[in-house]
C-alpha cells in the first residue's frame, strides 16, 4: 500500500486551497483519492475508487479535473448531485482557486433536450392528434402551462438555462407542453428560434468549456448509442457509478404499444394523404394486429416468440417503413421546419426502430411483455441482456474513465462490479503498475481511500435470527412485531426501508395501531421531499417506503437512529431481465445466482444501510429482519459489502440499546 498522500503534489496543493477556502476539513482519503485520480488522468488508466460517505468525493475528483490539459465529463446518475455540484461545489471551488495559474474554471451543464424548454412549442403551439397547432392547452393544466411559458420567456430575456430543474413545480404532463424531445425538434437550422433555444445554447458553451457535468443516459446515448451528444473529452468521471449500469439499461431499452402506433397513424394521415394506397390507414391496422397478438399471450419473459407476434412486429415495421417513405420531402430552407409534421414523422420513425429490433429477436436483447393495467396498455418492452460489452467496446477503449462510489466493493472486492462494467478481474494492476502483457487489455486499478466515520463505534447491525425466513405473502405478524417492538425502544426516528410498497403500508398500518402517539409516514402519502422534510422536523417520526428512499434520502443527524430492512433486496424471481441475465451466466459456466441476484441485493443493501451514519456524530442500528443474512451460505458474501458496523443477533442488546440512544437524544 502506498504512504498516504501529503499536500506535496501539485494536485495536492490546490485541494488543500480549495478545503481551505471552503471552510472544510482536509481528510486523508480525499487528498489521496484526488492524487490517485490526477495519476489515472494523465497515464489513461481506468480507476475504480470507493470513497465512504463524508470523504468529499466530489472535490477529490474535481480538482484533478481541472487541473487536467484535456477536456472532462463528470456523469451522476441523479438530480440531486448533479445540482449539488453545479449549484454548490463548482461554484465555490471556481472562485477558491481562481488566482492558481494553470487552472481552466470553465464549466457547463448538458442535459437531453427534454430538460430544455422549447421555444418554439411555448409560442407556435403543440400539436393535437391531428398535427394542427393549438396554441393554449385546454382544462386544469392550462394555467399552469400559461406559467411554465411566462417562466420560460424570463428565462430568455435573462439569458439563462431554461432547464426544467429551475421552473416553477409542475408534472411530467405540464412539462410536455412546453418541451420536446430530439425526434420533435425542427433543428437549430430549420427552427424561427433556432438562434435562442436553450438546449443549442448549453450545447455551445459545452463546446467552450472544459469541463462538463452530465448524467449517465446522456452518457450512455453519445457513447454507447453512438448519437453525438456531447463534445469530444478525453476522460470522464462517472459518480454514483453503482447505478451505472442500471442507468445505461434504461437508457438502451425500448417500448412498444398498440396505442403508440395507433396515434402515429393517426398524426400521419394528414401528411401522407397523397401517397399511394393508406399507408397511415395500414399502420393503424398494424397496431391491431400486434394487440390481438397481446391478447394472446400472457405478460412475462418472451425466450421463444410467438409466430402471432412475430407476424404482428414485422406487419408493424414494414408499415412503419412504408408510412415514413411516404412523407413528402420538406423544402429545406432556413425556418421553414413544420412542427407539427416534424413529430408526427418522429414518432412513425420510433415506432419503426423499435419494431425492427424486436422483430429482429437478437439473442443479446430480452423481450418481454407487460401487463396493461387500469388505463395503462400492455407494452412489449426490450432491454440489452448485458451492457458490459458496449460499455467496454466503446467507452472503456476509447476513454479514460473513473468510476466512484462509496459502494463498489462487493462481498469485500471489486470484482463483481467492475465485471458489470466492462473490466475483467485479470485486467487489475495495482502496485507496481505493470501493464497486463495482451494488447486487448484495458488495465485498471481499484481503491479503498475509507472513510472518515468509525462504524465500530457508532453503528451497530442488528440481525433477527429468531424471525422466520421472510415468505411469498409479505410480511408476517412476527415480523410486525419485531418492527413494532424496535420503533418503541427508540420511540421514532426510524427509516423503514421495504421490498415493496404493499409491505411499507402494512408495517406502518400496524405501527399506528400499536404506537399511536408516534407519527408514521408511508411512502405516497406525498411527495417525497415533503415526506423528508416532515420526518427531519418531528423527533418521534417514522417513514416507511420503498427503492427511492433505499438511495436518495439524506437525513445526518439525529433525524434517523434506526434503519429498518424487512428482507434481503434479491430481485423478483419472475423480473424478466434479472432472471434471463442470470440464466445466461448460469449457461456461460457461471453462478447466476450470484453473480446477479446476489450481486443485486448487495449493492441495495449497502445502499439502504448506507442511510444510517452521514456525519461524524450519528449514532444508530441497522436491523435486517431477514435471518438468511446470517444463516444463508450467501450471508457472509452480502454482510461483507455493508460497512464495517459492530454486529449482534441478540434482540435484547438491541432494544436497551435503542433504548439508551432515546433517552439521550430527549435529555
Amino acid at each position: 500500500m502506498p504512504e498516504t498522500a501529503t499536500a506535496t503534489t501539485p494536485v495536492a496543493a490546490v485541494l488543500a486551497r480549495a478545503v481551505e477556502a471552503l471552510g472544510g476539513q482536509q481528510r486523508d482519503g480525499q487528498v489521496r483519492m484526488a492524487d490517485e485520480v490526477a495519476e489515472a488522468m494523465q497515464e489513461g488508466r481506468h480507476l475504480l475508487v470507493q470513497a465512504g460517505t463524508g470523504t468529499g468525493k466530489s472535490l477529490g475528483y474535481l480538482v484533478p479535473a481541472m487541473l487536467h490539459d484535456k477536456r472532462v465529463v463528470v456523469a451522476t446518475a441523479t438530480l440531486a448531485l448533479q445540482h449539488q455540484l453545479v449549484e454548490r461545489d463548482l461554484p465555490r471551488l471556481v472562485e477558491a482557486v481562481k488566482d492558481v495559474p494553470g487552472i481552466d474554471t470553465s464549466y457547463a451543464v448538458l442535459k437531453g433536450r427534454s430538460n430544455y424548454a422549447c421555444l418554439h412549442r411555448i409560442r407556435a403551439g403543440v400539436p393535437d392528434d391531428q398535427g394542427t397547432l393549438v396554441d393554449v392547452p385546454l382544462g386544469s393544466m392550462a394555467e399552469k402551462v400559461l406559467e411554465l411559458r411566462a417562466w420560460a420567456e424570463e428565462e430568455s430575456e435573462q439569458g439563462a438555462s431554461g432547464e426544467r430543474d429551475n421552473a416553477p413545480r409542475h408534472t411530467d404532463r405540464e412539462w410536455r407542453q412546453v418541451s420536446v424531445n430530439h425526434r420533435e425538434c425542427l433543428g437549430a437550422s430549420k427552427c424561427p428560434f433556432g438562434a435562442e433555444c436553450f438546449a443549442e445554447l448549453a450545447r455551445e458553451k459545452a463546446q467552450r468549456s472544459h469541463l462538463i457535468v452530465t448524467n449517465h443516459s446522456l452518457l450512455a446515448i453519445d457513447a454507447i448509442e453512438d448519437v453525438p451528444m456531447i463534445p469530444d473529452y478525453d476522460t470522464v468521471v462517472i459518480d454514483e457509478a453503482h447505478e451505472l449500469t442500471a442507468r445505461v439499461t434504461q437508457a438502451a431499452t425500448d417500448e412498444l404499444a398498440a396505442t403508440d402506433i395507433e396515434r402515429a397513424a393517426r398524426r400521419s394521415s394528414r401528411w401522407t394523404e397523397s401517397a399511394e394506397g393508406d399507408p397511415a390507414g395500414d399502420l393503424e391496422d398494424a397496431a391491431g394486429a400486434l394487440a390481438e397478438a397481446f391478447e394472446a399471450m400472457p405478460p412475462g419473459r418472451i425466450d421463444q416468440v410467438p409466430t402471432q407476434l412475430a407476424d404482428a412486429l414485422v406487419l408493424v415495421r414494414d408499415a412503419a417503413r412504408s408510412c415514413l417513405s411516404a412523407y413528402p420531402r420538406e423544402s429545406g430552407g432556413e425556418g421553414e421546419g413544420d412542427a407539427g409534421r416534424t413529430q408526427a414523422k418522429g414518432m412513425v420513425q420510433e415506432v419503426f426502430v423499435n419494431a425492427e429490433r424486436m422483430a429482429a429477436g437478437s439473442q443479446a436483447d430480452v423481450l418481454w411483455l407487460g401487463e396493461a393495467r387500469d388505463r395503462f396498455p400492455a407494452r412489449l418492452h426490450v432491454a440489452p441482456l448485458q451492457v458490459w460489452g458496449p460499455m467496454r467496446d466503446k467507452l472503456l477503449t476509447d476513454k479514460t474513465v473513473i468510476f466512484t462510489s462509496a459502494t463498489l466493493m462487493l462481498g469485500g472486492d471489486f470484482s463483481a462490479v467492475a465485471t458489470s462494467l466492462g473490466l475483467k478481474p485479470t485486467e487489475r494492476v495495482d502496485f507496481p503498475v505493470a501493464t497486463p502483457g495482451d494488447e486487448t487489455a484495458l488495465p485498471w486499478k481499484g481503491l479503498d481511500v475509507g472513510s472518515p466515520f468509525d462504524y465500530g463505534q457508532q453503528s451497530i447491525l442488528y440481525v433477527a435470527r429468531h424471525l422466520p425466513q421472510p415468505g411469498r405473502d409479505g410480511l408476517g405478524q412476527a415480523q410486525l412485531d419485531e418492527i413494532c417492538d424496535l420503533v418503541d425502544a427508540l420511540d421514532g426516528r426510524t427509516l423503514g426501508l421495504f421490498s415493496s410498497r404493499r409491505a411499507a403500508e402494512v408495517a406502518a398500518e400496524a405501527v399506528r395501531a400499536r404506537l399511536p402517539h408516534l407519527t408514521t409516514l408511508a411512502q405516497g402519502d406525498a411527495q417525497l421531499p415533503e415526506l423528508a422534510k416532515q420526518f427531519v422536523e418531528d423527533p418521534h417520526t417514522c417513514l416507511f417506503g420503498t427503492l427511492s428512499l433505499w438511495q436518495g434520502l439524506d437525513v445526518p443527524g439525529e433525524t434517523c437512529q434506526l434503519v429498518i430492512i424487512d428482507r434481503i433486496p434479491f430481485p423478483r424471481p419472475d423480473d424478466p431481465l434479472m432472471s434471463a441475465r442470470a440464466k445466461a451466466a448460469d449457461a456461460s459456466g457461471g453462478n447466476g445466482f450470484m453473480e446477479v441476484s446476489a450481486t443485486h441485493a448487495a449493492l441495495l443493501l449497502a445502499q439502504g444501510a448506507g442511510r444510517l451514519i452521514r456525519t461524524t456524530t450519528d449514532r444508530g442500528i441497522v436491523a435486517v429482519l431477514d435471518p438468511r443474512l446470517e444463516t444463508a451460505r450467501y450471508g457472509r458474501f452480502l454482510k461483507a459489502s455493508l460497512p464495517p458496523m459492530w454486529s449482534t443477533t441478540d434482540p435484547a442488546l438491541v432494544r436497551q440499546a435503542l433504548k439508551r440512544l432515546g433517552q439521550k437524544r430527549d435529555t
